[in-house]
């Protein structure tokens, strides 16, 4: 079975198939820059292009920076605050002709890592932490999903727990070391919120976990990402087949 898997983000907005038993891509992924100002109409506008160059017809999943209820956009981070209170996934229906299934961004890379990834498998209580341009999380509970969660937007030092230990801290120009002493400080204030058995760390950082774990103290295991930036697409895709 294949899905068109749509990961919408604030800079990009990236779509391939996926074989859903398999989470591999089945032809090359495609991205188009996200419309300044990123309206919903200018969104689907772009996401319209990106299922015709595939010619595609079938089931479609879109994952959003939103937290999103029965395909309605309650909230919007980095896209046009105009989603808010939008039907996007019935809108979306309606003009592509094929049904949309639209969720959390950071619910589908944890679908991409509970079905297929890093926490296949594994019981009790799973957080993932996509850490990037801020940080979404998934919760998962032996397997099941607990939606919409934003354990990014814990008030940390003052503020927003992301505006501290988001990868884009290292990207602004903060070493990568100091950021890890940061990114434990976060951990370890989540755990004693909510104490998982495992934290999973995604986004494209990941991808230097060899580098900076030794710094991470928590009680919970805290294991890499599989698909690092590539979960969206696949998780997207994968709660088509009623995963989700």
């Amino acid at each position: 079975m294949e899905a068109l898997g749509i990961d919408v983000g604030g800079s990009g907005i990236k779509a391939a198939p996926v074989d859903l038993h398999t989470g591999k891509r089945i032809r090359k992924r495609k991205r188009i820059a996200t419309p300044q100002p990123s309206t919903p109409e200018a969104v689907y506008d772009v996401i319209e292009e990106l299922v015709a160059s595939f010619d595609w017809r079938g089931p479609i999943g879109c994952a959003v920076p939103s937290v999103v209820r029965n395909g309605v956009v309650y909230t919007a981070a980095n896209i046009d605050d105009s989603w808010i209170g939008r039907n996007a996934a019935s809108e979306l229906t309606g003009r592509l002709g094929h049904p949309v299934h639209l969720l959390n961004d950071a619910d589908a890379a944890g679908l991409a890592e509970n079905v297929l990834g890093a926490a296949r498998d594994l019981d009790g209580v799973v957080i993932l932490l996509t850490l990037g341009t801020g940080i979404g999380s998934a919760i998962f509970t032996d397997g099941v999903l607990v939606p919409n969660t934003e354990l990014g937007h814990l008030e940390f030092r003052g503020g927003d727990a992301e505006h501290y230990a988001a990868a884009r801290v290292v990207a602004a120009g903060l070493d990568q070391a100091a950021w890890a002493l940061r990114l434990n400080e976060y951990l370890q204030y989540v755990e004693s919120v909510l104490p998982p058995d495992y934290f999973i760390l995604g986004g494209g950082i990941s991808k230097n976990f060899d580098q900076y774990s030794s710094v991470l103290d928590t009680r919970a295991e805290v294991v890499p990402a599989r698909f690092r930036n590539r979960a969206g697409i696949i998780g997207a895709a994968l709660a088509t087949g009623g995963v989700a």
